[in-house]
Protein backbone atom coordinates (compact mmCIF):
# COMPACT_ATOMS: atom_id res chain seq x y z
CA UNK A 1 0.00 0.00 0.00
CA UNK A 2 1.31 3.33 -0.72
CA UNK A 3 2.96 5.66 1.61
CA UNK A 4 0.38 8.65 0.40
CA UNK A 5 -2.49 6.90 1.95
CA UNK A 6 -1.28 7.38 5.73
CA UNK A 7 -3.04 9.49 7.91
CA UNK A 8 -1.72 12.67 7.85
CA UNK A 9 -3.67 13.39 11.26
CA UNK A 10 -1.71 13.39 14.58
CA UNK A 11 -3.23 12.10 17.53
CA UNK A 12 -3.96 14.59 19.23
CA UNK A 13 -5.90 16.16 16.52
CA UNK A 14 -9.75 15.16 17.69
CA UNK A 15 -12.17 13.85 15.15
CA UNK A 16 -15.95 13.80 15.62
CA UNK A 17 -18.09 16.48 16.65
CA UNK A 18 -21.78 17.15 15.64
CA UNK A 19 -20.96 18.46 12.60
CA UNK A 20 -19.87 15.08 10.91
CA UNK A 21 -22.06 12.78 9.19
CA UNK A 22 -22.67 9.30 11.26
CA UNK A 23 -20.01 6.56 10.73
CA UNK A 24 -20.57 2.80 11.12
CA UNK A 25 -18.02 0.46 11.93
CA UNK A 26 -18.97 -3.25 11.46
CA UNK A 27 -16.83 -6.11 12.75
CA UNK A 28 -18.07 -9.44 12.23
CA UNK A 29 -17.39 -12.81 10.76
CA UNK A 30 -19.73 -15.84 10.43
CA UNK A 31 -16.78 -18.61 11.15
CA UNK A 32 -16.41 -18.85 14.93
CA UNK A 33 -13.10 -18.70 16.65
CA UNK A 34 -11.28 -16.29 14.32
CA UNK A 35 -10.79 -13.52 17.23
CA UNK A 36 -13.33 -10.38 15.98
CA UNK A 37 -13.41 -9.21 19.38
CA UNK A 38 -10.19 -9.05 20.14
CA UNK A 39 -9.54 -6.91 16.96
CA UNK A 40 -13.21 -4.74 18.30
CA UNK A 41 -10.83 -4.14 21.17
CA UNK A 42 -7.93 -2.98 19.57
CA UNK A 43 -10.21 -0.56 17.36
CA UNK A 44 -11.86 0.88 20.28
CA UNK A 45 -8.30 1.47 21.93
CA UNK A 46 -7.00 3.04 18.19
CA UNK A 47 -10.05 5.46 18.62
CA UNK A 48 -9.44 6.69 21.76
CA UNK A 49 -6.10 7.38 20.90
CA UNK A 50 -6.87 9.40 18.20
CA UNK A 51 -9.76 11.21 20.37
CA UNK A 52 -12.70 9.85 18.39
CA UNK A 53 -16.04 9.59 20.68
CA UNK A 54 -17.12 6.10 20.02
CA UNK A 55 -20.31 4.28 21.09
CA UNK A 56 -19.87 0.31 20.83
CA UNK A 57 -22.76 -1.62 20.12
CA UNK A 58 -21.91 -5.86 21.34
CA UNK A 59 -24.04 -8.33 19.06
CA UNK A 60 -23.20 -11.12 21.71
CA UNK A 61 -26.42 -11.38 23.20
CA UNK A 62 -27.25 -11.53 26.21
CA UNK A 63 -23.81 -12.12 27.92
CA UNK A 64 -21.83 -10.02 26.15
CA UNK A 65 -18.20 -9.94 25.65
CA UNK A 66 -17.00 -6.54 24.56
CA UNK A 67 -18.78 -5.04 27.16
CA UNK A 68 -16.54 -6.49 29.63
CA UNK A 69 -13.28 -4.97 28.35
CA UNK A 70 -15.11 -1.41 27.00
CA UNK A 71 -18.40 -1.32 30.36
CA UNK A 72 -18.50 2.44 29.70
CA UNK A 73 -19.35 3.04 25.95
CA UNK A 74 -20.75 -0.57 25.45
CA UNK A 75 -24.31 -1.57 24.66
CA UNK A 76 -25.33 -5.39 24.32
CA UNK A 77 -27.78 -5.97 22.20
CA UNK A 78 -29.56 -8.82 20.41
CA UNK A 79 -28.92 -7.58 16.86
CA UNK A 80 -31.89 -9.86 15.02
CA UNK A 81 -34.59 -7.96 16.68
CA UNK A 82 -35.93 -4.85 15.23
CA UNK A 83 -36.01 -2.98 18.35
CA UNK A 84 -32.39 -3.48 19.29
CA UNK A 85 -31.64 -2.66 15.48
CA UNK A 86 -33.59 0.86 15.63
CA UNK A 87 -31.60 1.58 19.25
CA UNK A 88 -28.01 1.22 16.56
CA UNK A 89 -29.82 2.80 13.43
CA UNK A 90 -32.65 5.31 14.27
CA UNK A 91 -29.72 7.05 16.85
CA UNK A 92 -27.31 7.60 13.94
CA UNK A 93 -28.59 10.78 13.66
CA UNK A 94 -29.25 12.31 16.83
CA UNK A 95 -26.61 11.11 18.74
CA UNK A 96 -23.82 13.11 19.71
CA UNK A 97 -21.13 10.26 19.42
CA UNK A 98 -21.16 10.33 15.71
CA UNK A 99 -18.79 6.78 15.47
CA UNK A 100 -20.46 3.60 15.93
CA UNK A 101 -18.83 0.33 16.20
CA UNK A 102 -20.64 -2.90 15.84
CA UNK A 103 -18.94 -6.09 16.87
CA UNK A 104 -21.31 -8.65 15.05
CA UNK A 105 -21.76 -12.18 17.02
CA UNK A 106 -20.18 -15.20 15.03
CA UNK A 107 -22.40 -16.32 12.32
CA UNK A 108 -24.10 -12.99 12.03
CA UNK A 109 -22.44 -11.53 9.41
CA UNK A 110 -24.07 -12.18 6.38
CA UNK A 111 -27.71 -12.14 8.48
CA UNK A 112 -26.72 -8.92 9.20
CA UNK A 113 -25.88 -7.43 6.20
CA UNK A 114 -28.78 -8.61 4.57
CA UNK A 115 -31.26 -7.29 7.87
CA UNK A 116 -29.21 -3.87 7.10
CA UNK A 117 -29.87 -3.99 3.39
CA UNK A 118 -34.12 -4.46 4.00
CA UNK A 119 -34.45 -1.76 6.09
CA UNK A 120 -32.25 0.71 3.91
CA UNK A 121 -29.33 1.30 6.13
CA UNK A 122 -27.22 0.83 2.22
CA UNK A 123 -29.49 3.21 0.72
CA UNK A 124 -28.69 5.69 3.21
CA UNK A 125 -24.66 4.85 2.74
CA UNK A 126 -24.84 5.25 -0.83
CA UNK A 127 -26.83 8.61 -0.54
CA UNK A 128 -23.87 10.22 1.37
CA UNK A 129 -26.07 10.51 4.96
CA UNK A 130 -23.85 7.44 6.75
CA UNK A 131 -20.76 6.30 6.51
CA UNK A 132 -19.72 2.70 6.65
CA UNK A 133 -16.82 0.67 6.96
CA UNK A 134 -16.75 -3.40 7.14
CA UNK A 135 -13.51 -5.17 8.41
CA UNK A 136 -14.54 -8.97 7.75
CA UNK A 137 -12.02 -11.18 9.95
CA UNK A 138 -11.19 -14.21 8.31
CA UNK A 139 -9.20 -17.25 9.47
CA UNK A 140 -6.28 -19.37 7.52
CA UNK A 141 -9.54 -21.92 6.41
CA UNK A 142 -11.68 -22.15 3.01
CA UNK A 143 -14.34 -22.18 5.17
CA UNK A 144 -13.66 -18.91 6.63
CA UNK A 145 -12.49 -17.68 3.02
CA UNK A 146 -15.43 -18.75 1.72
CA UNK A 147 -17.21 -15.85 3.57
CA UNK A 148 -15.64 -13.47 0.99
CA UNK A 149 -17.75 -14.50 -1.71
CA UNK A 150 -20.85 -14.41 1.03
CA UNK A 151 -20.18 -10.68 1.94
CA UNK A 152 -18.98 -9.51 -1.56
CA UNK A 153 -22.39 -8.45 -2.46
CA UNK A 154 -23.03 -5.88 0.47
CA UNK A 155 -19.05 -4.44 -0.36
CA UNK A 156 -19.52 -2.62 -4.01
CA UNK A 157 -18.43 1.12 -2.85
CA UNK A 158 -17.89 0.62 0.56
CA UNK A 159 -14.84 0.58 2.69
CA UNK A 160 -14.10 -3.11 3.12
CA UNK A 161 -10.55 -4.28 4.37
CA UNK A 162 -10.72 -8.09 4.74
CA UNK A 163 -8.57 -8.71 8.16
CA UNK A 164 -6.09 -11.70 8.57
CA UNK A 165 -5.93 -12.34 12.18
CA UNK A 166 -2.95 -14.72 12.89
CA UNK A 167 -4.44 -16.02 16.28
CA UNK A 168 -1.97 -19.26 15.81
CA UNK A 169 1.23 -20.13 14.04
CA UNK A 170 -1.06 -21.37 10.62
CA UNK A 171 -0.42 -19.63 7.47
CA UNK A 172 -2.95 -18.36 5.56
CA UNK A 173 -2.12 -20.84 2.22
CA UNK A 174 0.98 -20.16 1.98
CA UNK A 175 1.60 -23.56 0.65
CA UNK A 176 -1.15 -22.69 -2.49
CA UNK A 177 -0.98 -18.18 -3.04
CA UNK A 178 -3.34 -19.53 -6.04
CA UNK A 179 -6.13 -20.70 -4.04
CA UNK A 180 -5.76 -17.60 -1.68
CA UNK A 181 -5.73 -14.98 -4.57
CA UNK A 182 -8.45 -16.80 -6.53
CA UNK A 183 -10.70 -15.61 -3.09
CA UNK A 184 -9.10 -12.23 -3.31
CA UNK A 185 -10.15 -11.22 -7.10
CA UNK A 186 -14.12 -11.54 -5.78
CA UNK A 187 -13.39 -7.86 -3.85
CA UNK A 188 -10.35 -5.82 -5.81
CA UNK A 189 -11.31 -3.07 -3.81
CA UNK A 190 -10.96 -4.63 -0.65
CA UNK A 191 -8.08 -3.80 1.35
CA UNK A 192 -6.07 -6.06 3.43
CA UNK A 193 -4.97 -5.94 7.31
CA UNK A 194 -2.79 -7.89 8.89
CA UNK A 195 -2.91 -9.07 12.45
CA UNK A 196 0.10 -10.35 14.16
CA UNK A 197 -0.17 -13.32 16.44
CA UNK A 198 0.32 -12.22 20.12
CA UNK A 199 2.33 -13.87 22.95
CA UNK A 200 -0.31 -16.66 24.63
CA UNK A 201 0.30 -15.72 27.97
CA UNK A 202 0.30 -12.11 27.30
CA UNK A 203 -3.07 -12.55 25.53
CA UNK A 204 -4.29 -14.74 28.76
CA UNK A 205 -2.73 -11.80 31.44
CA UNK A 206 -5.07 -9.11 29.07
CA UNK A 207 -7.73 -11.31 29.08
CA UNK A 208 -7.57 -11.60 33.04
CA UNK A 209 -7.30 -8.53 33.50
CA UNK A 210 -10.81 -7.51 32.18
CA UNK A 211 -9.61 -3.71 31.51
CA UNK A 212 -8.76 -2.57 27.50
CA UNK A 213 -5.43 -3.68 26.68
CA UNK A 214 -4.34 0.24 26.68
CA UNK A 215 -5.42 0.22 30.20
CA UNK A 216 -3.30 -3.10 30.69
CA UNK A 217 -0.38 -1.76 28.60
CA UNK A 218 -0.58 1.36 31.53
CA UNK A 219 -0.56 -1.14 34.08
CA UNK A 220 -3.98 0.49 35.65
CA UNK A 221 -6.87 -1.58 36.78
CA UNK A 222 -10.55 -0.42 35.72
CA UNK A 223 -11.33 2.05 38.43
CA UNK A 224 -7.82 3.56 37.78
CA UNK A 225 -5.20 1.53 40.54
CA UNK A 226 -2.29 -0.18 40.12
CA UNK A 227 -2.65 -3.18 37.99
CA UNK A 228 0.96 -5.38 39.23
CA UNK A 229 0.90 -6.44 35.51
CA UNK A 230 4.11 -8.35 34.18
CA UNK A 231 6.61 -5.89 32.64
CA UNK A 232 7.35 -8.84 30.42
CA UNK A 233 3.51 -9.46 29.18
CA UNK A 234 2.52 -5.59 29.08
CA UNK A 235 5.48 -4.78 26.74
CA UNK A 236 4.07 -8.05 24.44
CA UNK A 237 0.88 -6.20 24.39
CA UNK A 238 2.37 -2.79 24.06
CA UNK A 239 4.23 -4.04 20.52
CA UNK A 240 1.61 -5.76 19.32
CA UNK A 241 -0.82 -2.74 19.58
CA UNK A 242 1.03 -0.85 18.42
CA UNK A 243 1.42 -3.38 15.01
CA UNK A 244 -1.81 -3.15 14.52
CA UNK A 245 -2.62 0.66 14.82
CA UNK A 246 0.06 0.98 12.21
CA UNK A 247 -1.82 -1.51 10.02
CA UNK A 248 -5.17 0.24 10.61
CA UNK A 249 -2.96 3.84 9.47
CA UNK A 250 -1.42 2.41 6.53
CA UNK A 251 -5.08 2.32 5.08
CA UNK A 252 -5.83 5.56 6.14
CA UNK A 253 -8.94 4.39 7.85
CA UNK A 254 -10.15 7.24 9.77
CA UNK A 255 -9.34 9.55 6.72
CA UNK A 256 -10.68 7.34 4.45
CA UNK A 257 -13.95 7.27 5.89
CA UNK A 258 -13.94 10.97 6.36
CA UNK A 259 -12.80 11.61 2.74
CA UNK A 260 -15.64 9.33 1.82
CA UNK A 261 -17.98 11.87 3.67
CA UNK A 262 -16.99 14.97 2.47
CA UNK A 263 -17.09 13.93 -1.24
CA UNK A 264 -20.48 12.90 -0.64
Amino acid sequence: MPDSRKSTKTPTEPFGGSSLKPTVIMIGADKGGVGKTTIARTMLDYLAARNVLTRAFDAEYPRGTLKRFHPDVTEIINITAAADQMKMIDTLATSEVKMSLIDIRAGLLSPTLKAFTDIGFFDLVRSGEINFGLFHIVGPSVASLDEIGDVQPYTEGQNYYVVKNFINETSFFDWNPTIYKNYFKMVREADEINIPKLNEMAYEQAELAGVPFSTFIANKTADGQPGGYSLVLRGYVRTWLNQIHSEFDRVAMLDRTYQRASAA
